[in-house]
């Protein structure tokens, strides 16, 4: 047990470095650290340059930990009001009323358009973040932000990499998301799910009578029939 257990820490730390070059955040923590480092070693020698790589150092590690909080807050629409947008699309949820049957395999399912395109969604209130398959972004044109840091997902093939994008149009009934957090994610074969980050943007999610009803907080007028 214990040897399986120093084989999982030694496979999860070569799956993180094997992460670094892909994600900016990741690239500027080590380089400081590393400046960190070196600016320790020559305090005593050339106190300007080890105190100047010191203060790069902290400052850069700063930067990164402000920068990563403010990513991990856009998952939490309670922040969405305090924390600037960093370039980022505003993430908007709105429409009307729309109620989703039980399948026969025991979950939500629906179909949702991602930037125009149709895909099955399984809706998982137990999912925290609205995540994509690789052949879903690769359809749907999305890709992994840059400088964005990695996410790792529990799966039932095991811990995965997954990336942030941005899903600039998602609708399904009548539910509308713009500029929606969401992660690709290769592990999930083909599946797409609406995770909580979307979900918890709405007025409620509730089941009546075994039909998933969701209400955005933001409704839409309903179109005038033609005459």
């Amino acid at each position: 047990m214990l040897v399986m257990d120093v084989a999982a820490i030694f496979d999860q730390l070569a799956m993180m470095i094997r992460e670094i070059p892909q994600s900016g955040l990741l690239m500027a923590a080590v380089a400081a650290m590393v400046a960190g480092v070196l600016g320790s070693l020559l305090l005593s020698r050339v106190p300007a340059l080890g105190r100047l790589l010191r203060y790069a150092s902290t400052l850069t590690l700063v930067g990164v930990l402000v920068l990563v909080v403010l990513q991990l807050s856009r998952l939490d629409p309670r922040f969405s009001m305090a924390v600037p947008e960093l370039g980022l699309p505003e993430q908007v949820v709105q429409g009307g009323e729309t109620r989703v049957p039980l399948s026969r395999d025991g979950h939500y399912w629906l179909e949702a358009e991602v930037n125009g395109k149709r895909f099955p969604f399984m809706v998982d209130t137990g999912a925290t973040l609205t995540a994509v398959s690789q052949e879903t972004a690769e359809a749907a044109g999305l890709e992994a932000r840059d400088g964005g840091l990695p996410i790792r997902l529990q799966t039932a093939n095991g811990t995965v990499a997954a990336h942030l994008t941005s899903i600039e149009s998602l609708r399904f009934g009548n539910v509308a998301a713009n500029g929606l957090d969401a992660v690709i994610a290769p592990g999930l074969g083909e599946t797409n799910v609406i995770g909580m980050n979307l979900l918890s943007r709405l007025a409620s999610v509730r089941i009546e009578q075994g039909e998933l009803i969701l209400v955005p907080n933001n409704p839409q007028p309903a179109l005038e029939s033609a005459r």
